[in-house]
């Protein structure tokens, strides 16, 4: 399971310590701002990609989202 945490900037150190130690944290990766914006963009795309597929949200045309671009 992987994790996105958002962690206070005078708090990292600390957490990032207690994480090393524990054996069962495989791997610790930190993210910049721009890769964090990038992941929560592309999970809110999802999400109201299933919305559509539910017929909770209407999908935008491809034309109009071109012509946005």
């Amino acid at each position: 399971m992987k994790l996105l945490l958002d962690i206070k900037d005078d708090k990292v150190s600390m957490l990032m310590e207690l994480l090393k130690e524990l054996r069962f944290v495989k791997k610790i990766t930190p993210l910049t701002d721009a890769k964090s914006d990038l992941v929560q963009d592309i999970r809110e795309a999802v999400e109201e990609l299933k919305l559509v597929r539910e017929g909770k949200l209407k999908a935008r045309n491809a034309e109009d989202l071109i012509n946005e671009l």
